[in-house]
């Protein structure tokens, strides 16, 4: 492990996790997305997935710890219990799934639906499915989760078409991202799959809390227009860097 810790492999650790930090700090998600993207580069599928659940577990709790009074466990239980169970799946099918095709169908859907909310003044709201879609939803992003991290993006989008305030949408899927690493970084721990990823979390912390630090005081700067547009922009840039 310490022999692959080259000057270069420590940049684009950093830089992913500077990257990646900064962007769920401004916008509540896209951690997994934009740190992957550069982590990628170096890292195997299977210990960008540890790096992603681990680092995002604790980038997330402690986003969540000044919005605490606002999760309201009534609408947050669906997401979580949808969540729990296609999490395993998930990371079942990690070893075996061509993670390459996977990503290009989800950043294709992703650029597509950032275009979208960027150019309609507003998104289309609904509250048809009830708690049953909001589990559906939970159960797809539980599976992307433990396929490389990615459990933010499905609730994401869907608490924006719900037309949940921000801070309120942040006090859902927020909670269960960190479910859902937690859940993945405990799934991988008991299928044994390079556990030495683990020890780059440590390396990666400081650039985790630089990144996260100042992108929670941009956020401080937006109003809920600005707030969806800079999701859709995040959308559409996290999608395209899974295409290409």
């Amino acid at each position: 492990m310490t022999s692959a810790l080259t000057f270069n492999f420590l940049i684009v650790l950093w830089s992913g996790a500077f990257f990646g930090a900064f962007v769920a700090g401004a916008g509540g998600f896209g951690f997994a997305l934009a740190a992957s993207s550069i982590w990628l580069h170096r890292l195997t599928p299977v210990q960008t997935t540890t790096l992603v659940v681990g680092c995002g577990a604790i980038l997330h709790s402690g986003m969540v710890w000044p919005m605490r009074r606002l999760i309201m466990f009534s609408r947050l239980w669906p997401f979580v219990v949808g969540c729990l169970l296609g999490v395993p799946l998930g990371v079942w099918l990690l070893t075996d799934l061509d993670l390459a095709v996977l990503k290009h169908i989800l950043g294709a859907l992703l650029v597509i639906f950032g275009i979208y909310a960027l150019v309609v003044h507003r998104l289309p709201s609904t509250a048809r499915g009830g708690r049953a879609a909001d589990s559906t939803v939970g159960f797809v992003g539980g599976i992307l989760g433990g396929l490389g991290g990615f459990s933010g993006v499905l609730p994401m989008i869907w608490t924006q078409l719900r037309g949940w305030p921000p801070m309120e949408a942040r006090a859902v899927y927020q909670p269960y991202i960190i479910v859902a690493q937690v859940a993945t970084l405990l799934m991988i721990g008991v299928f044994g799959l390079d556990r030495s990823g683990l020890w780059l979390i440590v390396l990666a912390l400081p650039a985790l809390l630089a990144g996260v630090w100042l992108g929670w005081h941009l956020f401080g700067l937006f109003n809920e227009t600005t707030f969806r547009r800079v999701l859709a922009v995040g959308v559409a840039l996290s999608g395209l860097s899974l295409i290409f």
